[in-house]
C-alpha cells in the first residue's frame, strides 16, 4: 500500500489548480492543500455577470488545437459546454482606416507579400517581396523579434501586424520581447530557411500537418466562462484551499520541506512531501532564495506587465468589426483592442445588449493605467464607441478589472533564464516550479506545466 503523502501547491491561479486535480487523478489518497495569497481563487480566470451573461474579465479563449485545455475541459465533465467561435475575423485599425488582418501569418509575420497590398504601403510591400534575396539569416542565439522583423521586413510589418498581435498577447513589445520564447516555431524554422518568409511559411504549414483537423475551430471557450473552471478544478481535485494564506518561507527538512505561512507576525507551520510553486516570479524568488539560491536571479529577470480589462454592454446594435479590432500603438488610441463578444461568441449573442471588452495597458507604459477607475472605464468606453462606430454610444453597464502585474514579459534571454531556473529546482527532490512565467502564457500552456510539474515530482 502507498503511504499518504502532502502536496502543497502555492497559488490558485489556472497552474495551481490544474496540478491539484492532476496529482488526484494520479494519487487519489494523498492530501492536498493550496495555498492563495488572494481572496479568491482562479488568478486571472475571472467571470462576471454583464447584462445577464457570464462574462470572462479573464482569458476568454483557448487554442482548440493545443489539447491541454479541451482535454481538461472534458476530463471534468464540462465537454459539452465548449463553444467554438461564429466568427473570427479581426480588422486591425491603422491611422487611414480599419484593414481585414491579413490571412497565413505567423503571428503576424507574413509568409509572402501575397495580401498585403493596402495593409502595408507600397515601399512596405516592396520591402517584405525582398526578403528573400537579402543574405541568409542567421540569429546567433535569441535576438528581439522587433529587431530581426525591422532588418529583414521592415518597420510597418512590425508597427501594424506583429505589434498589436504580441501587444495583445504578452502586453509587451516587439522590440523587446524574444524570438525564440514568443515565435519558437518561427525560430525553429530560421536556419534552414535562411529567410524570414521561409521561416513563416514553413512553420504555418508544420503547425496544419500537425494539427490534423485543419477544420477544426482554433479558438474555444466554455458556454458559461472560463472563469468557470477554478471552482470546477477545485471540486473535482478535492483539494483544502486557503484563501488570504500567503507562503513566506520554504526550507528542506529530513522528511520533506516546510513552509512558513499566513501571518508574517504569527506564521504557521506546514509540512510537505512535494511543492509545486505555481507564484509570480518575483514571488517564486522570494519563497525560493533559501531551498534554490540558484533559481533567484534568474526568475528576478522575469518582469510583468500591468494591464486592465473593461467590460462594457451598450444598446443591442448592429456593427460591422466582425470578432473585433486589433489597435497598434501607431495609431495613438488608449485601448490596444476590442473583442465584439455579440458577433464572436454565439452563447452570447442574440440579447438585448451588445457585449464588448476591451484591453489597456503595456509594458512600460504603465501612465495609461494610472487613472481613477471612473475616468479609466470612461475614456474606455468613448474609445470603443468610437472605434466601433457605435450609433448608441452610452453603456447600460461596464466592469473593470485591474490585473496589475499580470503578463510575464519573456524578454531577449528569456529561455536561457526558464533553463537556469528548471535545472537549479531539479536539484531539489520534491520541488517544481510552473506557471505562466516560463514556458506560455495561454491557458492550454499553464495547464501542461502544471501537469510536467506532476508527472516531474512523481517520477
Amino acid at each position: 500500500m502507498t503511504a499518504r503523502r502532502r502536496l502543497v501547491v502555492v497559488g490558485a491561479g489556472i497552474t495551481g489548480l490544474a496540478a491539484a486535480f492532476e496529482w488526484r487523478r494520479r494519487r487519489p489518497d494523498d492530501e492536498i492543500v493550496v495555498l492563495e495569497a488572494g481572496d479568491r481563487i482562479g488568478g486571472k480566470l475571472h467571470r462576471i455577470e454583464l447584462a445577464g451573461r457570464w462574462y470572462d474579465t479573464g482569458p476568454e479563449a483557448m487554442l482548440a488545437r493545443v489539447p491541454e485545455a479541451v482535454a481538461l475541459v472534458e476530463a471534468l465533465g464540462l465537454g459539452g459546454r465548449l463553444v467554438a467561435p461564429a466568427t473570427t475575423q479581426a480588422s486591425v485599425v491603422l491611422p487611414d482606416g480599419r484593414h481585414p488582418l491579413p490571412a497565413g501569418t505567423v503571428l503576424g509575420v507574413p509568409a509572402s507579400a501575397d495580401g498585403l497590398e493596402g495593409f502595408l504601403s507600397a515601399d512596405g510591400v516592396a520591402r517584405v517581396r525582398a526578403e528573400a534575396d537579402l543574405p541568409p539569416v542567421r540569429p546567433d542565439g535569441d535576438v528581439a523579434v522587433g529587431t530581426l522583423l525591422r532588418a529583414r521586413l521592415g518597420d510597418e510589418v512590425v508597427d501594424r501586424l506583429v505589434e498589436p498581435l504580441l501587444g495583445g498577447v504578452y502586453a509587451g513589445r516587439a522590440d523587446e520581447l524574444s524570438l525564440q520564447a514568443t515565435m519558437p516555431a518561427l525560430a525553429a524554422h530560421l536556419p534552414a530557411a535562411g529567410s524570414v518568409l521561409g521561416a513563416a511559411a514553413a512553420a504555418r504549414d508544420a503547425g496544419t500537418r500537425s494539427r490534423g483537423d485543419a477544420d477544426g475551430p482554433v479558438f474555444v471557450t466554455v458556454s458559461d466562462g472560463i472563469g468557470s473552471l477554478p471552482a470546477a478544478l477545485v471540486a473535482a481535485a478535492g483539494a483544502e484551499v486557503r484563501l488570504r494564506t500567503p507562503a513566506h518561507g520554504l526550507r528542506r527538512t529530513a522528511d520533506g520541506f516546510e513552509l512558513s505561512v499566513g501571518s508574517a507576525a504569527e506564521p504557521e507551520r506546514l509540512t510537505a512531501d512535494a511543492v509545486v510553486v505555481t507564484a509570480p516570479a518575483g514571488k517564486a524568488a522570494r519563497l525560493l532564495r533559501e531551498v534554490v539560491p540558484g533559481a533567484v536571479e534568474p526568475l528576478r529577470g522575469i518582469p510583468y506587465a500591468s494591464m486592465a480589462v473593461v467590460a462594457m454592454a451598450f444598446p443591442a446594435q448592429e456593427v460591422a468589426a466582425g470578432s473585433g479590432l486589433l489597435v497598434p500603438p501607431v495609431t495613438g488610441r488608449l485601448v490596444k483592442g476590442v473583442t465584439v463578444s455579440s458577433a464572436k461568441w454565439p452563447h452570447l449573442a442574440g440579447g438585448a445588449a451588445l457585449l464588448v471588452r476591451s484591453s489597456v495597458g503595456r509594458f512600460r507604459a504603465e501612465s495609461d493605467l494610472q487613472r481613477d477607475d471612473d475616468e479609466l472605464v470612461a475614456a474606455v468606453a468613448d474609445d470603443v464607441a468610437d472605434l466601433l462606430g457605435l450609433a448608441r454610444p452610452e453603456p447600460l453597464q461596464t466592469a473593470l478589472v485591474r490585473w496589475g502585474g499580470g503578463l510575464p514579459q519573456y524578454l531577449v534571454g528569456h529561455p536561457g533564464r526558464v533553463a537556469a531556473v528548471r535545472a537549479a529546482v531539479a536539484e531539489v527532490p520534491g520541488l517544481e516550479v510552473a506557471g505562466a512565467a516560463f514556458d506560455g502564457v495561454g491557458v492550454p500552456a499553464c495547464i501542461r506545466d502544471a501537469q510536467r510539474a506532476v508527472t516531474a515530482l512523481l517520477g
